[in-house]
């Protein structure tokens, strides 16, 4: 087993490791999650908290880490005879992106349930974890379902697991951590309500602060049992200071005034319902015991709104996260501490340190890699071959360097700055036709895990939902021939049948968006941009991915890779510029592109493709040829591999020529002008995207005939 990398070593990230010890001290704060760009010390900080968390005595043998001299009754290895107990160190479990629900709660034996009426349970992860730590790394690419679990057993300090009348319920109390890249897609707000605490972290831009990182990090890469060792001091003062914290939590008393600096807090910011408040009353608690004092001050409440408030206040994707400390400290200056205690408090910093910073690097052997060191942004390459940061707009913002001229642009006139875009608007559901497999979401109809049951068949694996009435049809014409003689039902594993459901999955939703001079006038373009972002929130809250292509001048640009992130989709969209001639068909070839690769990458992901243009195509670009002829023909192409599509006609003025209805035909879905651009005719068109491609199958059905 490889030497952790210790937690006092982590350089910086103040917040971040007061949180995770706070929940260390607290369980009841209802865990962290950890938001963050890569390579900022995420899970290198909650990998090493484990060393710092007391020792557990638990029964010898038992699988669910039960007290001794105070068993859970309802321990599933239980009845436990009275003896003397084992000492084994906190458990530190990881929960994979992957994961089944079997793998995280447990799984029944079905057959010996139903045969014998024996309860045989194989724990899952949530035993493991008990009074242990549970890390769920990218939080926001698991399942939402496995999310629900998880958070409802961390809730309620138990897992229940029901198969078909067998139930098993065993103890599960665990801190809870999460860790997430917001570039890679966001949470819904009912789960971030549900993490005690949220943490935004960032690498350091101060030279001294990465350099400390670096020189910490090559320290641990060259002996880390030797570099653990130099460590092992601080180490034991803070796991001291962990367990002198429990002792005092329950003698911390949390008065009136705290209790109104709290209830006004979370009414000023208007969060939404309770447990913001229960949250803050128990953070505030913790950091009281955590600075070795028994009463909570205004201090206390002021850290923990800190901690529990942000993640709270957004309720849609493109809300920035954060508070405003400003309007916090007036809410709090209206019931100042009745008996202020003049004596300095004991430094809350979780331990020692050097100069502050960022802490290692989450990624590569040990935590650490190759790519700039621990915590630090990896530096960024120079030269005409370095690749783009993933975070990092494509396009040039405003004022960054000159704007080309018209021959530099393709003719069509100079670059125009990017403007805002208009407010979003509320949409209807978009579908993508036929019945789906592809990952859980809540757009088009699909096989799915989860949902209304529509039949049933024999399982192709382990067996995960059972079809109860289905399992009895098939075992019943068999009894005689198996002997039985009882009441009981002879089952055996051939009659086992799965449960086939339908529900609903999330869909890749690529918008191709004409960027050229044609498109320039900025009210057109506001509005255009304003349908995109309303598009983009349906896409977020339908749990869908989504994916940017934009087109100007002499080529097209994969303005963002397909991901689950809207924010990132929103940055790009708000920072484009639009100027030059109109390669359409570029536009449309990169999308052809793109979704061959992400039918490599997730063959299950059904695409629907949205393209925002005028219809005119006046540049071929580097493929030459005639330009409309060209688009036509990778429209057609589209169209005979299922894309469904609809196009959104940008053209105005008193003359048209409606080019786009042309495309909208060759693309084989519908068209919408941009002055109906409003919810009802938007939503209704996409939605019609499905008629529309039944239409076109049957028209070229005919003609074949």
């Amino acid at each position: 087993m490889s030497t952790p990398y210790p937690f006092t070593a982590v350089v910086g990230q103040t917040d971040l490791r007061l949180a995770l010890l706070l929940n260390a001290v607290s369980p009841a704060v209802g865990g962290v999650l950890v938001r963050g760009e890569k390579g900022t010390a995420k899970s290198t900080a909650v990998r090493a908290l484990s060393a710092l968390l007391p020792q557990v005595d638990v029964v010898p043998g038992c699988r669910f880490s039960c007290v001794p001299g105070a068993p859970d009754p309802a321990c599933p290895d239980g009845p436990h005879e009275p003896g003397p107990g084992a000492v084994r160190p906190a458990r530190m479990v990881e929960l994979p992106v992957g994961a089944s629900e079997d793998r995280l709660v447990g799984a029944l034996d079905i057959e010996r349930a139903l045969a014998e009426g024996v309860k045989a349970f194989e724990p899952g992860l949530l035993a493991d974890a008990h009074r242990g730590i549970l890390y769920v790394d990218e939080v926001n690419l698991l399942h939402d379902h496995l999310i629900d679990l998880l958070l409802d057993a961390a809730a309620m300090g138990a897992s229940y697991v029901e198969r078909e009348g067998v139930s098993v319920r065993h103890a599960a109390r665990f801190l809870l951590v999460g860790t997430m890249n917001p570039e890679e897609g966001e949470l819904r707000p009912q789960l971030l309500d549900r993490f005690g605490l949220t943490v935004e972290v960032a690498a350091s831009r101060e030279p001294a602060q990465r350099v400390e990182v670096v020189r910490r990090r090559l320290a641990y890469e060259d002996d880390p049992a030797g570099f653990a060792t130099r460590w092992a001091g601080d180490e034991h003062e803070v796991r001291a200071r962990v367990v002198a914290a429990r002792a005092l939590l329950p003698k911390v008393s949390l008065g009136d005034t705290a209790l109104l600096q709290i209830a006004a807090t979370c009414a000023g910011f208007e969060v939404d319902g309770m447990r913001a408040d229960i949250v803050m009353a128990r953070t505030a608690t913790a950091l009281a015991a955590w600075a070795g004092r028994t009463e909570v001050r205004k201090e206390d409440v002021r850290q923990a709104a800190l901690l529990a408030l942000p993640h709270r206040r957004r309720r849609n994707p493109f809300d920035a996260p954060g508070l405003d400390e400003d309007l916090l400290d007036r809410i709090l200056d209206e019931f100042p501490d009745e008996e202020p205690d003049p004596d300095p408090d004991p430094d809350p910093e979780p331990g020692p340190e050097g100069p502050d910073g960022n802490g290692p690097d989450d990624s590569g052997p040990g935590d650490g890699g190759p790519d700039g060191g621990p915590g630090g942004t990896p530096p960024q390459e120079s030269g005409p071959d370095a690749p783009a940061s993933d975070a990092e707009a494509p396009q040039t913002p405003q004022g960054s360097e000159p704007q080309p001229s018209a021959q530099e642009n393709g003719g069509a006139g100079p670059e125009q700055a990017p403007v805002r875009a208009a407010e979003p608007f509320r949409t209807k559901m978009l579908s993508v036709p036929g019945l789906g497999e592809g990952a859980s979401g809540r757009r088009s109809r699909a096989r799915t895990a989860h949902g209304r049951t529509t039949g049933a068949q024999r399982p192709r694996g382990h067996l995960t939902k059972l079809h109860l009435a289905a399992t009895i049809q098939a075992a019943a014409p068999h009894q005689k021939a198996r002997g039985r003689s009882g009441r009981g039902l002879v089952v055996r594993k051939d009659d086992l049948r799965q449960a086939t459901r339908e529900g609903r999955e999330g869909n890749l939703v690529l918008f191709v968006v004409d960027a050229s001079g044609s498109m320039a006038a900025r009210q057109r373009m506001s509005a255009v941009k304003g349908a995109v972002l309303s598009l983009l929130l349906d896409a977020y809250q339908r749990r869908d991915k989504v994916g940017l292509i934009t087109f100007r001048g002499a080529g097209a640009q994969l303005a963002l890779p397909p991901t689950s992130s809207v924010d990132a989709a929103a940055a790009r969209l708000e920072q484009l510029p639009t100027g030059g001639r109109t390669p359409l068909a570029a536009g449309l070839l990169t999308a052809h592109e793109t979704l061959r690769i992400e039918r490599l990458r997730d063959p299950s992901r059904r695409p629907l493709l949205v393209v925002v243009t005028d219809g005119r195509a006046t540049s071929a670009g580097a493929l030459g040829g005639d330009p409309r002829e060209l688009s036509r023909r990778s429209a057609r192409m589209l169209a005979a591999e299922g894309v469904a599509s609809v196009v959104v006609d940008c053209e105005s003025g008193p003359v048209r020529l409606g080019l786009a209805g042309v495309l909208a035909a060759d693309l084989g879905g519908p068209a919408v002008s941009l002055d109906g651009l409003r919810a009802d005719s938007l939503a209704g068109l996409v939605k019609n995207v499905r008629t529309a491609v039944t239409s076109q199958s049957s028209h070229t059905n005919r003609r074949a005939a």
